[in-house]
């Protein structure tokens, strides 16, 4: 059986975006999933110097490993500032160190989401422009906006949306 993993970009114990991953992650027929959160993987602030004297951290090589040993990732990034939350651009840098294609060529599910109505297009735009040099296999991405308006229960509630995100998760269950 194939192995997914999600998580969200996010350390918020709420996080919409890991609601968002997880609602995604269990459309997928299937599969088994693996639902990773950020803070079971506490890491330093990524330095140079940091690395220099101490080496890379255990919990990037443990992160990392997920990724390589899975056949597919959903994933949600939260968008802080109109980029990355600080948490995953913490480990996004520790794992570069380890391998700067750390995507693996794996197919991956891309999406984001926030309260307002662009539904954090900005972190997702810039993700899409980065990942693919990092060994990043985006087959779909999705963006769902105004989340607490569109999200209840569990799921998407808006049916336009709802078949939207249905249509990105065939393409990703295809790649896998």
């Amino acid at each position: 059986m194939k192995q997914i993993l999600t998580f969200a970009g996010s350390n918020s114990k709420v996080s919409i975006n890991k609601q968002l991953a997880i609602y995604a992650a269990n459309l997928v027929e299937n599969v088994e999933v693996t639902i990773l959160d950020l803070n079971d993987f506490e890491l330093p602030i990524y330095g140079i110097d940091l690395e220099s004297n101490k080496g890379i951290p255990d919990n990037a090589h443990k992160f990392l490993e997920a990724i390589k040993s899975s056949d597919g990732i959903v994933l949600s990034l939260a968008e802080h500032n109109g980029a990355y939350a600080t948490v995953f651009k913490n480990l996004f840098d520790w794992m570069s160190r380890i391998d700067g294609k750390l995507w693996s060529e794996k197919p991956m599910l891309l999406m984001t989401t926030s309260p307002g109505a662009r539904g954090g297009v900005t972190v997702l735009e810039i993700a899409k422009g980065r990942f693919q040099f990092m060994g990043g296999n985006i087959v779909a991405d999705y963006s769902l906006p105004s989340f607490f308006d569109n999200f209840k229960e569990g799921e998407v509630t808006n049916a336009e949306l709802n078949a939207d995100l249905k249509s990105k998760v065939e393409l990703f269950q295809k790649a896998i």
